[in-house]
């Protein structure tokens, strides 16, 4: 039977491209790159105290950009390329239409689509770090800790993890969507950044009110819609696993919300609405490494602990232990993506279903992926518990490369610029540092000037026309 004209191969869509999972896999990159901007730049810059509306915003809004040149000019091959060793891959440009038009190392689309896609994630990754930071984290030091965390850290967990060469990859740890190598890796390296930069300002850390709430919300609506392409761009295709992947994620992410907010309610008596947002979050974040091959029941088990374990440890765990009470996470992302990322993936090696692993990965020797409860149903407990280990084992790599490498980069960005803004920039907030201020009017319509901008006040300056004419 001939195909229609447009189906046919030609130059610009050759035989191995397939047109519906390239349209997708672009979308999904789309969607997950909406997360990041503007859907991260909103919640930070609404979330936050007025005075670092402007700050928190932009340091996401930058860190999106530097990845992207970082990416195409040497951190995607790290992460994908050519083998330099077990854990990372050889730094190499990713910008000759050669290069990019052939087909990806995975999927049935081009190089540039997997690297467009890939991209979205590392710069979420970096974003997600900034939440740890807010409101005291020198911006210039900020500018130099991007581009050099995720050339030595991020590069290293994704090769390990999500290339074929890499070790953990090799033996055999399941991380679906990214649940170790961004949220885990964010979550610790935001916490560890967060202890060498140091504390907000002392009235800053009692009280810090979001600006707006309601802007807040429209941030977090479209993190959850984004993870649509988030989780369900994972399989490179079109796929029924696809599919259930996505349900999967919103799921669990209702779930989580919704346990979230009946504890707020029992133990605090008001419904929260950033407590039902960290519990979203939460729920979304512990899905990713499991999306695609739990089932739906798992994944509103799932939900129900995201909602309760990291509510604890950021209720009441975070207010025993020391290091917790002197790190000053802004954003408590060790709660919300270290502790939900290692949950997330401890379940995913006791949910998951070797049949839903088999549509994932698409490879012969599907068996070895089996979670410990269809290894007690099946017999094979040795599968089970290996699996289990092997995803904790991902878990202990994360943290303790993070751990270290984040200690090693602030530590070096140190000796060039200070960490931490200084106390006046600390007290006045983003005119002192951006000369730019987030709400332009008070009171009565009375406009905000800048001292330090010459974009405002510019009748301090001569007119280029002489007044006599």
């Amino acid at each position: 039977m001939d195909l229609p004209s447009n189906q046919l191969p030609n130059e610009a869509s050759p035989e191995w491209m397939n047109k519906g999972d390239n349209a997708w896999q672009l979308t999904a990159a789309t969607m997950v790159g909406l997360q990041s901007i503007p859907g991260l730049v909103i919640l930070y810059g609404s979330i936050v105290k007025k005075k670092w509306a402007v700050n928190s915003a932009f340091m996401a809004f930058y860190a999106f950009a530097a990845v992207l040149l970082c990416w195409v000019c040497w951190g995607y091959q790290m992460s994908f390329g050519k083998k330099l060793a077990p854990f990372v891959g050889r730094p190499d440009v990713a910008l000759d239409q050669g290069y990019l038009l052939r087909q990806g190392f995975l999927g049935s689309f081009p190089n540039a689509t997997m690297i467009y896609f890939q991209f979205s994630f590392a710069a979420i990754t970096l974003v997600l770090i900034a939440g740890a930071l807010l409101g005291r984290m020198n911006f210039k030091a900020w500018m130099m800790f991007v581009p050099l965390w995720l050339t030595f850290s991020y590069t290293v967990g994704a090769y390990s993890l999500w290339c074929p060469d890499g070790w953990l990859a090799k033996l055999g740890t399941i991380d679906y969507s990214g649940g170790y190598v961004i949220h885990l890796s964010s979550g610790v390296a935001g916490f560890t950044a967060a202890y060498w930069v140091g504390p907000r300002a002392s009235k800053d850390r009692e009280r810090f009110p979001p600006n707006n709430i309601l802007l807040m919300l429209a941030g977090a609506g479209l993190l959850w819609m984004g993870w649509t392409g988030f989780n369900g761009g994972d399989p490179y295709t079109v796929s029924t696993d696809a599919s259930l992947a996505v349900l999967n994620t919103h799921v669990c992410a209702a779930a989580s919300l919704l346990t979230w907010l009946i504890l707020d309610i029992i133990f605090f008596g008001k419904p929260s609405v950033i407590g039902a947002t960290q519990g979203m979050i939460t729920g979304l974040v512990c899905i990713t490494p499991a999306a695609g091959v739990v089932q739906g029941w798992a994944a509103i088990i799932m939900g129900v602990l995201s909602g309760s374990i990291p509510w604890y440890t950021m209720m009441v765990l975070h207010k025993k232990f020391w290091l917790l009470k002197q790190v000053d996470d802004t954003m408590a992302v060790f709660h919300t993506h270290a502790v939900a990322g290692s949950l997330g993936g401890i379940l995913t090696g006791f949910f998951a279903n070797p049949k839903l692993c088999r549509l994932f990965y698409l490879v012969e020797d599907w068996h070895h992926w089996i979670g410990l409860a269809y290894g007690f149903e099946t017999g094979r407990t040795t599968a089970g518990f290996k699996q289990m280990g092997v995803q904790i084992a991902g878990i202990g790599f994360i943290i303790g490369y993070n751990v270290v490498m984040t200690s090693l980069i602030c530590l070096f960005i140190r000796l060039i610029v200070p960490l931490r803004l200084d106390d006046d920039e600390l007290h006045t907030g983003d005119d002192a540092v951006h000369g730019e201020e987030a709400y332009a009017l008070w009171g009565d319509g009375e406009k905000y000037e800048s001292k330090h901008n010459s974009a405002y006040g510019m009748e301090d300056f001569p007119s280029a026309v002489p007044k006599n004419i």
